[in-house]
């Protein structure tokens, strides 16, 4: 096997199953730290332990593969990932929702958009996180212009690669970016990250505020709950799901179906309402990593259980057709 191969999948699948993020950049950083080297130079292990990069499970890497199997560390890895199986899953042309290291990803844009290429993606949207979330580093409307600048170059060969953001949605239900710069955007994910304890009413008038934009494509894990992870959990926003919802079908904003483990969001109750409120839906990965974007499987899975109908999930539509709906209030 390819050493640097089996490096760049350890660290996917590391990022997969949301390990310590120090494990999977770890791995990332050898692969990166021996691109470029001969079979010789690979084999010279006293000069691999001297480079940066390279520690002793990578090293161990690296010799297996050279050797001509599948590292252990990767068999065990591979062994333990079990995609959630769905039908959906094949339909999904697309995912709406991902960050990049410009705010709080761990790679560069060029690695997630190779991740989504290899998943069979043809588009994918970069929704990095927007100023007032600065824990996240969220992109200052000059950052934000200047990631612009870059997006299409990543568009080549039936990929593209969508401009947009994670709009915070503030308090009163605005949203936490410049209106012309959210005109511009290819995907507007709205998206509460503050004062999720709010009160019902009060968070209620939030989201129908957000919803009722005409920059905004997707209410992104709207109960913010958190049910599992490093993170600990967290309980629901409480909020009138029929008001929000019936919001989101009237102004053609998906809801999103968001893919993490840890986030289950919507609950299947409230998924349920949707679907009788006639909502659409966005089924997404929330990656922060490379290997996170395979986590679709784990959206799709829930919401075939849900009962979604495929054709109202904006996700399995093709390009042109999802264009067509984001330039909607156009």
């Amino acid at each position: 096997m390819e050493p640097r191969e089996a490096l760049t999948e350890i660290a996917t699948l590391l990022e997969r199953e949301r390990a310590s993020r120090y494990r999977s950049q770890a791995f990332r950083a050898a692969a990166a730290a021996i691109e470029g080297l001969t079979a010789e130079q690979l084999a010279d292990t006293a000069a691999l332990r001297r480079r940066k990069g390279i520690g002793d499970s990578s090293l161990a890497v690296i010799q297996e593969a050279l050797a001509g199997g599948v590292p252990r560390y990767l068999a065990e890895l591979r062994g333990s990932t079990e995609a959630a199986v769905s039908t959906l899953r094949s339909r999904l042309r697309g995912d709406l929702h991902a960050h990049s290291e410009w705010s709080d990803g761990l790679t560069s844009i060029d690695l997630m958009v190779d991740a989504a290429r290899a998943l069979g993606h043809e588009y994918l949207a970069l929704t990095d996180h927007s100023p007032r979330l600065k824990v996240a580093r969220g992109l200052s409307p000059e950052r934000l212009r200047e990631q612009l600048r870059l997006v299409p170059s990543f568009s080549t060969d039936g990929f593209t690669l969508l401009s947009g953001i994670e709009v915070d949605i503030l308090d009163d239900g605005a949203l936490d970016q410049e209106e012309d710069l959210l005109a511009e955007l290819g995907v507007v994910v709205a998206s509460a990250h503050s004062k999720l304890r709010m009160e019902s009413a009060a968070m209620t008038r939030r989201l129908v505020a957000a919803v009722s934009s005409p920059h905004v494509d997707v209410l992104g894990h709207v109960t913010g709950r958190l049910v599992s992870g490093h993170r600990g959990t967290r309980p629901p926003s409480t909020f009138d799901p029929m008001a929000v919802f019936a919001a989101c079908a009237a102004h053609g904003v998906a809801v999103e179906i968001n893919s993490r483990p840890e986030r289950e969001d919507p609950p299947d109750e409230l998924i349920a309402v949707a679907v009788s409120e006639g909502c659409l839906f966005s089924i997404d990965s929330d990656a922060h990593a490379p290997g996170q974007l395979a986590l679709l499987s784990e959206g799709a899975a829930r919401a075939e259980r849900a009962g979604v109908p495929p054709e109202r999930i904006v996700t399995t539509w093709p390009l042109e057709q999802l264009r067509e709906w984001t330039a909607r209030h156009a």
